[in-house]
């Protein structure tokens, strides 16, 4: 499994504290496209789904929550919980995220921007081309 925990630049003082990330640093690509999820009801998930090139980096920018990642032969789960630590998801690698605690904010860096032709929305699909 490619995916894994990238630690993120935390600078903290009196005044607080701050997270940095910069593409071709922390983020190991060319960032294209940024967004966040956020109010995700108690007990619903987001994702599911493979992508054929995106890469992504998610940061738990506000509260947790869980990762589940599947690359067709081994299933993993991640929990992001600090600001300070993302999590990459390559390309052929099936995810999910669950658990969701109140007021959690999933922060998804992209490597690429929206292409529905990249996402693989079928598990049986993704088992069919990645499963072996």
């Amino acid at each position: 499994m490619k995916t894994r925990y990238i630690p993120l630049r935390h600078i903290g003082d009196h005044r607080g504290d701050m997270t940095v990330v910069e593409e071709l640093g922390e983020v190991p690509f060319e960032v294209k496209r940024v967004f966040w999820n956020y109010n995700v009801p108690e007990g619903k998930s987001r994702g599911a789904h493979a992508h054929k090139q995106l890469r992504q980096l998610l940061v738990a920018v506000h509260g947790s929550f869980t990762v589940n990642v599947d690359d067709g032969k081994e299933q993993q789960s991640f929990v992001l919980d600090t600001p300070w630590q993302g999590l990459l998801v390559e390309p052929g690698e099936w995810s999910s995220e669950d658990f969701f605690s109140p007021g959690a904010v999933c922060l998804v860096i992209c490597s690429d921007h929206y292409d529905e032709n990249d996402y693989i929305r079928d598990y049986d699909e993704f088992k069919k081309i990645y499963g072996k």
